[in-house]
């Protein structure tokens, strides 16, 4: 997993509120307290709110996984040098007859070899991670949103070939545009990249003013994403060509979207189905009873209990979880018996003649 650029510009701990040395539960129930807060939804049209939910729902994706916590420790330790390139001038590849390391034992037991003389080939871009705040019924039911990102995108100026508009890069002279040079060391070659092009093959003389020859540049950009009907708390989202562009026409990096969904007051989730605790009085888990339960759809449906339901017991409304292409999950009832806090005089007489006339001990078991 690649470190994201602004994690030593941005204290994700300072957003949610919390410090070092903070529990990871702790950090989970103060990033629940300030998404409920400032969540779109409870402040319609509140560009201010809105950013701080972003920058809520950014923190917690990094703070809320322990080890992508421990990295974002470990960056913010070591400042914007995190973020020096791998494979650049100061650093080698060590090669036998031009092949790579693991083709060692073979080149030592089977002479030189030859080298390879082509170019570096196309580097794919790196992926992004990024993460998104749901309410629970656009997750069960799947929903068209925007995601609002700053990464490392292609350069509006070039167009990501790092040279001035007008102008163009050069074959490197040095490395003859393979962006490596090799030393010879007997019957083995070492390879580092050049240090004339860094490794790129080709030198730009008049570099672009916008990314400084870079051919991308750091900027807020906004994706649309798709989320699927079903998506669980947790689950990651995968948009390919999403993440940051490749190099030397390489192919561009992956989003990744890590999905939270807040709870509902009244439904739970277990995979495909809905979950639903239904209060009902002890007459009517007794004598049985048919009571109207709602559903995440907003319609009603009816369910019918039998005499001597048990509190505890569950029951299962065909068709009414979660909707996918390939089936739908059900609703399962969780009957909870209320006992009443409080009782009138006639409540009371009524109560003391079922005990007078009940010949069932419950505790017998346990004699």
């Amino acid at each position: 997993m690649t470190a994201q650029r602004e994690w030593f510009e941005k204290d994700y701990y300072a957003v949610l509120g919390v410090n070092k040395d903070t529990a990871a539960k702790e950090i989970t129930k103060s990033y629940r307290k300030l998404a409920r807060k400032y969540h779109p939804d409870t402040n319609p049209n509140n560009a201010s709110a809105e950013e701080k939910f972003k920058d809520i729902s950014a923190a917690y994706d990094v703070l809320g996984d322990e080890s992508r916590r421990r990295e974002y420790d470990e960056v913010r330790r070591a400042g914007p040098s995190a973020f020096s390139g791998h494979g650049g001038a100061g650093s080698q590849h060590f090669s036998a007859g031009g092949s790579d390391i693991n083709d060692l034992i073979g080149q030592m037991f089977g002479g030189r070899g030859s080298r390879s003389r082509g170019t570096p080939g196309p580097q794919r871009g790196n992926d992004v991670e990024a993460s998104i705040t749901l309410d629970f019924v656009d997750a069960v039911q799947g929903i068209t949103t925007s995601l609002h990102l700053t990464s490392e995108v292609q350069c509006q100026t070039c167009l990501g070939s790092g040279s001035k508009p007008g102008t163009s890069a050069k074959r490197c002279a040095l490395c003859a545009g393979r962006g490596v040079i090799e030393e010879d060391q007997g019957p083995f070659a070492f390879s580092s990249p050049c240090s004339r092009c860094n490794g790129r093959g080709s030198t730009i003389d008049s570099p672009c003013k916008n990314c400084k020859g870079l051919g991308t540049e750091v900027r807020a950009r906004e994706v649309n994403v798709r989320i699927p009907a079903g998506v669980d708390n947790g689950q990651k989202i995968r948009l390919k060509g999403r993440g940051t562009p490749g190099r030397g026409n390489g192919q561009p990096g992956d989003l990744f979207v890590t999905c939270n969904v807040l709870a509902h007051h009244l439904f739970g989730r277990e995979g495909k189905n809905l979950t639903l605790r239904l209060p009902v009085t002890f007459s009517e888990a007794v004598l049985g009873a048919t009571i109207e339960v709602p559903t995440l759809d907003g319609e009603s449906v009816v369910l019918r209990l039998k005499p001597s339901t048990q509190p505890g017991s569950r029951h299962r409304v065909k068709g009414k979880g979660i909707q996918s292409a390939q089936d739908a999950g059900d609703l399962i009832v969780t009957v909870d018996v209320v006992v009443p806090k409080e009782i009138n005089k006639q409540e009371q007489k009524v109560i003391e003649e079922l005990a007078r006339l009940s010949t069932e001990s419950v505790r017998s078991h346990i004699k």
